[in-house]
């Protein structure tokens, strides 16, 4: 264990010329609106063949094409806007999170202040709020992860909690007391729109159902997929973004739909660099880096193989997959931590 040292590029050893960070930092409204419009285009379209293929065999594979559209952005707008950099004006930066997180499922408040304690203490157990699977990962809990069972049930169980005022104790190791009147709030007013839709439903409404519902379900699993890998396999307890973080390359439509997260490792080094400032951010500290993961499908597969080997017992060393040292086992795990989202 490494105490109370907070994980960022210090701890990792990263130099970076301050004055070329605070350009990268610079925070502005113009790439998060051209961001958003083309996100808009994009769910317009595939949308738009969603209600074409209403009624037909077509309709299933329309919304799953609509739903990753949906889903994967709105996970990463949440995400960006939980740091406050997607917009420098901030009333647009706290409604994309409010959009976000409603898609997402999870309410703002308890997004933000659990996302931080997840920099933090990124990757440490006891400490980082956010580690949603037991480590290492075996197959019974990438199907969980995966399928989206595990955060359903969490989020639900916040939901209830922090509505009823009844906070756990987790949540209030990262809360300011005087935020928590916030997400007892929040929860109310999201379960109150999440009442509204299935209101609609059951009195026979079906926009909610066929772009709204279904599509967040069929969409899910893709961007578990992306949020899976940023730290799966990796050192916990360490004080290097270096050993706990993963970067992985993906192409132009995942570099989009993630708002460039797939440089998670420099996220993490520098958190208040904008999501447009990320591949610039990359390229200047590239020599200091590990080499990021193979793409997106490639790194998810080897993920897949490691964690059911290591369900049957089999080593668990992938071909190409960075893993921490203790990761790798010639058959046989020792349990190293529960998931904090649990």
């Amino acid at each position: 264990m490494t105490g109370n040292i907070a994980t960022n590029a210090a701890s990792s050893g990263i130099v970076f010329d301050r004055k070329k960070l605070k350009a990268l930092a610079k925070r502005s409204d113009r790439p998060g609106l051209i961001w958003l419009a083309q996100w808009v285009v994009l769910l317009t379209v595939t949308g738009w063949i969603v209600y074409l293929t209403l009624g037909s065999w077509w309709l299933l594979p329309a919304m799953m094409v609509y739903g990753t559209v949906l889903t994967v952005p709105a996970y990463a707008l949440s995400h960006e806007c939980a740091h406050g950099t997607a917009f420098r004006t901030r009333w647009l930066n706290e409604a994309c999170l409010w959009l976000g997180s409603l898609i997402y499922f999870e309410e703002p408040h308890h997004r933000r202040y659990s996302h931080t304690r997840h920099h933090t203490y990124t990757w440490h157990v006891g400490k980082d709020s956010q580690m949603p699977f037991d480590t290492p990962m075996t197959f019974r809990g990438w199907l969980l992860e995966t399928t989206g069972i595990a955060l359903f049930s969490y989020e639900i169980r916040v939901f209830a909690l922090n509505a009823l005022g009844r906070f756990s104790d987790e949540t209030r190791t990262f809360t300011p007391v005087s935020e928590l009147p916030k997400l007892k709030w929040g929860a109310r007013a999201c379960l109150a729109v999440y009442a509204l839709l299935t209101a609609l439903v059951a009195s026979g409404s079906v926009w909610p159902l066929y772009f709204i519902l279904l599509p967040r379900l069929l969409g899910g699993p893709v961007m578990l997929l992306f949020t899976l890998i940023q730290h799966v396999e990796l050192q916990e307890n360490s004080p290097s973004i270096l050993e706990s973080t993963r970067s992985f390359r993906t192409g132009c439509i995942g570099r989009f739909l993630y708002m460039n997260m797939n440089n998670h490792v420099e996220h993490h080094l520098y958190p208040l660099v904008p999501f447009h400032g990320l591949p610039a951010l990359s390229k200047a500290i590239a020599d200091q880096l590990p080499e990021p993961d193979p793409g997106f499908f490639r790194t998810n597969w080897e993920v897949f193989q490691v964690v059911l080997h290591r369900s049957l017992g089999r080593s668990t060393k992938a071909p190409s997959l960075r893993q921490a040292p203790n990761m790798i086992t010639a058959g046989g795990f020792d349990r190293l931590s529960k998931a904090s989202m649990s």
